[in-house]
């Protein structure tokens, strides 16, 4: 039987072989290399604009101590502050927290993000709302107050308009610091999406509030589904409604067959055109690229075919992204995106891929098999087809989920499930040991070798770390900046001192992966061709025009010598090997070994 074993695996490898056809070609997707700004977390560029106790109104906890203040960048994540000494744990005032993240703040990092080699950004909300996460919207129409240079100019600018006519719309502060922040960006030669929430909004939403305060006559009342108003003769609230997932926080809009109410989706119109083409000119340049969907498959699809319609009449060229991921949460299984990206979506944040690998790369009790890897590959494949499969975003952590960098030390913990710490105290809250930081490396190197376009979450390749939602959304590590060590744990007990410090090594090793992916459209738009798989290692292929580069994948613990003669033809000839997990000088071909957690890439000539 194992003599059996390799011809076996052999032959599931042959049946699963692809070669993606080089007939379609795809569009700017494929090449970004995308990076998620978090825009309350990523950088405080303009202390004067931080928010203040008043902007923290009508969202959970819905509570503000009387000692509130913003949360010093640098300090001890898990350390509870002065203001924060009232009893409650540490997981209510992680939601009460604001450490101040504007615009500005973006504009200054920039640079930062164009020598990392990233060249598309993707925004978390940045719409008027009081939630430090900015998805339960106040006004679709004006960009956060706080997130602009004159909080006090824009909430009385916010007062001379009726936010359900966009003819009294004006621009404000943080508006236009939004607008120059596009600029910025494409005179960089750079893209920017944002989060478009067309699913719910917030408690204090201008529609939500008038139709609370006109009761059931009102225009707006259509637009929520209210289950019961209230009574004015009686000294209690009885006023109901749906919120998303149950959350009182996040009025969801009414939805039938075709999406929200027509009047709904007619103000959701005005919000595409202001922020695709600001000046109305019929120019989008100076307009956003593109839109990722919240909660996308809750959405009525006939809605998001109407979206798209809207989107590509203003700009044909832009990117529309979906949040579309679990089927079924208990077992662990991923929604099929492919309805989505039939007609509506151009990409979709691909959890079958961050799922797959960490499957694959991370879990140590029953690990996928290098076969089993490469066969949820090939399902995304058929599922969604050629170029799309190339233009989805192939991400390995989000704001949702735990850091990578946690993740490769918690591997018991599958993909959005165990990685709170509240409800796993044995969670290991601290950077990746050796071993786990080897892992981290082999898993952001396939990510940006496989088809797919690679997403990097903020701070990733800075190193930093943290469970799921809200550790996941800790302040951004800057190199210029010093931070206290995390000497706390969630429960307030004591820890050995953790150094929190911006991680040079792994950020040039980010960088070095972001030169590859721009260096050669082989690995952006090129066949995929797997070629031989073991238990724990394969080798894949990857051409474009007489471009062609062989790569071998080891995701052992022990070195495995590569036997070229099962995967390079006849008259392949190898110009270069490299190892980008294991940077060595040139070996001999013949008799080269991949490393543990080693990727080896032969470039043929």
């Amino acid at each position: 039987m194992n003599t059996f074993r390799p011809f076996l695996l052999i032959l599931i490898a042959a049946l699963l072989c692809s070669r993606l056809p080089a007939t379609a070609k795809p569009k700017w997707f494929a090449d970004a290399i995308w990076y998620q700004v978090f825009p309350e977390r990523f950088c405080n560029g303009d202390k004067t604009n931080d928010p203040v106790r008043a902007s923290l109104k009508d969202t959970w906890p819905y509570l503000i101590p009387a000692a509130w203040q913003p949360s010093p960048w640098t300090s001890d994540w898990y350390k509870l502050q002065p203001w924060e000494q009232d009893g409650r744990d540490f997981y209510v005032h992680a939601q009460l927290r604001r450490y101040g993240g504007d615009i500005q703040g973006i504009l200054d990092k920039l640079d930062y993000l164009k020598d990392l080699g990233v060249n598309t950004l993707y925004l978390n909300p940045v719409f008027e709302s009081p939630s430090l996460h900015k998805y339960g919207a106040t006004l679709y129409h004006h960009i956060d107050k706080h997130f602009g240079p004159d909080p006090a100019a824009d909430l009385a600018l916010f007062t001379t308009e009726d936010p359900g006519d966009p003819a009294t719309w004006k621009w404000s502060t943080a508006d236009k610091l939004f607008l120059e922040l596009i600029r910025q960006v494409h005179r960089r030669a750079m893209r920017i999406i944002i989060d478009g929430v067309f699913n719910h909004v917030g408690i204090p939403f201008w529609a939500f509030q008038r139709a609370r305060k006109e009761g059931p006559t009102s225009p707006f009342a259509k637009w929520f589904d209210i289950h019961r108003w209230d009574n004015p003769a009686t000294v209690e609230d009885e006023f109901e409604y749906r919120g998303w997932a149950g959350v009182k926080g996040l009025p969801e809009f009414r939805k039938d067959d075709e999406g929200p109410h027509p009047e709904a989706k007619r103000h959701m119109h005005a919000i595409v055109k202001r922020w695709m083409d600001p000046n109305g000119d019929g120019d989008p340049s100076d307009g956003i690229d593109g839109w990722r969907l919240d909660v996308a498959a809750e959405v009525p699809i006939a809605f998001w075919h109407e979206l798209r319609g809207w989107v590509t009449e203003i700009n044909p060229d832009a990117y529309l992204t979906g949040e579309i991921w679990w089927e079924d949460y208990r077992s662990h299984k991923l929604k099929n995106a492919a309805p989505w990206l039939a007609n509506a979506f151009d990409g979709v944040m691909n959890y079958r891929f961050t799922d797959a690998v960490l499957r694959f790369a991370n879990e140590e009790c029953k690990p996928a098999s290098a076969a089993e890897f490469l066969g949820a590959l090939r399902r995304i494949e058929d599922d969604y087809g050629y170029p799309k499969v190339l233009e989805v975003q192939n991400l390995l952590d989000s704001h949702d989920v735990a850091r990578l960098g946690s993740a490769v030390m918690n591997p018991e913990a599958r993909l959005d499930h165990d990685a709170n710490v509240k409800g796993r105290p044995d969670y290991r809250t601290g950077p990746p040991n050796r071993e786990a930081r080897q892992k981290l490396k082999f898993m952001a190197t396939l990510q940006f070798l496989l088809p797919g376009a690679p997403y990097i979450y903020y701070g990733t390749e800075a190193g930093m770390w943290g469970a799921d939602d809200p550790d996941c959304r800790k302040p951004m590590l800057w190199p210029e900046i010093k931070y206290d060590d995390e000497a706390f744990l969630p429960t307030q007990e004591r820890r050995s001192p953790v150094r929190v410090a911006f991680d040079t090594e792994l950020h040039q090793f980010y960088q070095s992966l972001c030169r590859i992916r721009r260096k050669s459209a082989v690995w952006r738009r090129g066949d995929f061709q797997i070629l031989f798989t073991s238990e724990r290692w394969f080798a894949f292929r990857r051409k474009l025009g007489t471009e062609e580069a062989v790569v071998v994948v080891n995701a052992g613990r022990t070195a495995v010598g590569a036997p070229v003669q099962k995967f390079l033809a006849e008259g392949d000839k190898v110009q270069s090997l490299s190892s980008p997990t294991h940077p060595k000088r040139a070996e001999s071909v013949a008799g080269f070994e991949v490393d543990p957690w080693g990727i080896v890439i032969l470039q043929l000539m």
